[in-house]
């Protein structure tokens, strides 16, 4: 991407932080790794891919949280806790026969970014999961209590993970 072009990202997510990733990465025909990259620094950690296992693990044990899957054609969300896992026969297995189950290829996760920003005029905290390709795999949102706040204690783990898999750079 030219610098130029990079600097007007850059700006744009600056003044709209809120803004769906995946659309502004359509619009601007970049990856939307690219566009994850262009939040401002206080808002967006990458950490490697190579920690999918150890992500997928942890929030596994944080209760009920959405998973969206955010394709051309479709928003897939699901609504409650992410089983458990395991890494075999090429895939990161989730071992749940019902609710969200499934076969994920680990391997292709190249980055794993933590989000926080705000999205239609409330705080949000996700998990990225991008691939090789520089398109995200899925994102897992941290879930929100009965006030629509996010969940204090799933907050806490979020930013905990993130401070292991991509820890905040000396200023």
């Amino acid at each position: 991407m030219l610098s130029t072009d990079l600097a007007g990202l850059k700006a744009y997510m600056a003044d709209n932080p809120g803004a769906v990733i995946e659309d502004v990465a359509r619009e601007r025909k970049v990856s939307p790794r690219a566009v994850l990259e262009a939040l401002p620094d206080t808002m967006v950690r990458l950490g490697p891919g190579s920690e999918f296992a150890a992500a997928m693990t942890d929030i596994a044990q944080w209760g009920e949280v959405t998973l969206i899957v955010h394709t051309d054609d479709a928003i897939f969300e699901f609504t409650g806790s992410v089983p458990a896992g395991e890494i075999g026969r090429g895939y990161f297995n989730l071992m749940q026969p019902k609710g969200l189950h499934g076969h994920l290829r680990h391997e292709r996760c190249a980055a794993i970014a933590f989000v926080e920003r705000p999205f239609m005029g409330k705080s949000s905290a996700f998990i990225a999961f991008v691939n090789v390709d520089g398109g995200i795999m899925f994102k897992v949102f941290v879930g929100r209590d009965e006030t629509r706040a996010l969940r204090c204690d799933q907050l806490q783990r979020f930013r905990a993970l993130a401070e292991r898999i991509a820890p905040a750079r000396a200023a």
